[in-house]
């Protein structure tokens, strides 16, 4: 009995393409697979079919003697129907598990990316710099242009696979298909290794970068360095560098976004009387008036003398906390005018100490309320 046209049994014609070929294969195979039509004979011998006409007709050089030849050219190569069903359900269960069909087949592969941590000063992450760094990492071997294999060579196909990088596995009806153990999926062998990367592809580089740090940015902003990671397997690209920025604490500010703060101690008679004092900011020092009966704590506001974010806007400001700072050191004089500015000061009671007469009216009554 003659064997049916392959082409027939999928339903394609003779110029197809290989992605029509599959298409084609993956719905007579589905519609006739014996787990949909148990006890039918017709449905598994159609199904026989298409596996041996898609095991020829995706396979370049098995199609090219049966369009020759015909069905002699490609005698005793087929595996009689049993094919293995990785081609029907490839693009789905390779979406899913990152398998499928050709999934091994991958012969780069992308590096690693690196982070670096850069250090900033405050003024340094406000003003902005240009940084140069040396970070260890890997590159392509120059000798071989990555490939691994001695200058004059060039990797082969693997003899286990043939290149294919997964080796598949019969069991009864069903096909497994999985890496290849011997070039772990890459389908290449190589057989004189390059002596100046011993057949890795890459090797170990100090690189000095200059890195632009632009104004404004803060702890844990990043900036991407394209193509300056670590060298991709099997001449694949390079992974990227981040470089993120670690604000280093200032011994005068804290930053809080776009805003500075900062506490400046004030004399009791500054705080007392009014004062002017000299305020540093990150372009230089301004004035401050201190208005008379200043109380420790006051939060005094400097506009447009904070940061400028880097993601653009107005700058913040600069918020001043005064702190009243009690004298040390006193000499008997000074210790003789604070005692008869004290005895002065407690003889007008409550109108020069407000707040201290109320809080210690506070207190007598809550004593006076335990004691009821």
């Amino acid at each position: 009995m003659s064997k049916a046209d392959y082409y027939e049994i999928l339903g394609v014609s003779r110029d197809a393409s290989e992605a029509e070929i599959k298409k084609a294969y993956r719905r007579v195979a589905m519609k006739n697979h014996p787990d949909r039509n148990p006890d039918n004979k017709e449905a598994e011998d159609k199904f026989k079919e298409a596996n041996e006409a898609f095991e020829v007709l995706s396979d370049a050089e098995k199609r090219g003697r049966y369009d020759q030849f015909g069905h002699a050219g490609v005698e005793g190569q087929t595996s009689q129907g049993y094919a293995d069903f990785g081609d029907i359900f490839g693009d789905i269960f390779g979406d899913i598990f990152g398998g499928g069909r050709g999934g091994g087949r991958s012969r780069v592969a992308k590096g690693a990316d690196l982070r670096y941590n850069l250090e900033l000063s405050l003024e340094e992450a406000v003003r902005g710099k240009t940084a140069k760094i040396r970070i260890p990492t890997t590159v392509n071997c120059n000798t071989c242009n990555g490939s691994g294999a001695k200058s004059g060579s060039k990797p082969v196909d693997c003899s286990t696979c043939n290149g294919v990088g997964q080796v598949r596995m019969q069991q009864g009806f069903f096909s497994v298909q999985q890496t290849c153990p011997s070039c772990h999926g890459a389908g290449k062998q190589i057989k004189d290794p390059c002596s100046n990367c011993r057949g890795q592809g890459f090797v170990e580089e100090t690189k000095t970068l200059s890195v632009k740090v632009p104004a404004g940015v803060d702890t844990g902003d990043r900036i991407r360095l394209t193509g300056e990671g670590q060298a991709g397997a099997r001449g694949g690209p390079s992974g990227d560098l981040y470089v993120e920025m670690h604000v280093q604490p200032h011994q005068i500010f804290q930053r809080d976004g776009r805003d500075l703060h900062c506490e400046i101690p004030i004399s009791f008679a500054d705080a007392a009387i009014g004062g002017e004092l000299e305020v540093p900011t990150l372009d230089g020092r301004v004035k401050l008036k201190i208005p008379a009966e200043t109380q420790t704590g006051k939060l005094f506001r400097l506009r447009s003398k904070g940061v400028t974010s880097i993601r653009g806007g107005s700058p913040g400001d600069l918020l001043c906390r005064v702190v009243l700072e009690t004298p040390v050191n006193l000499t008997n004089r000074q210790r003789e005018i604070l005692e008869e500015f004290q005895e002065i000061y407690e003889s007008q009671g409550k109108k020069q100490s407000p707040k201290r007469s109320s809080w210690f009216d506070g207190v007598k009554k809550f004593v006076d309320g335990l004691r009821a």
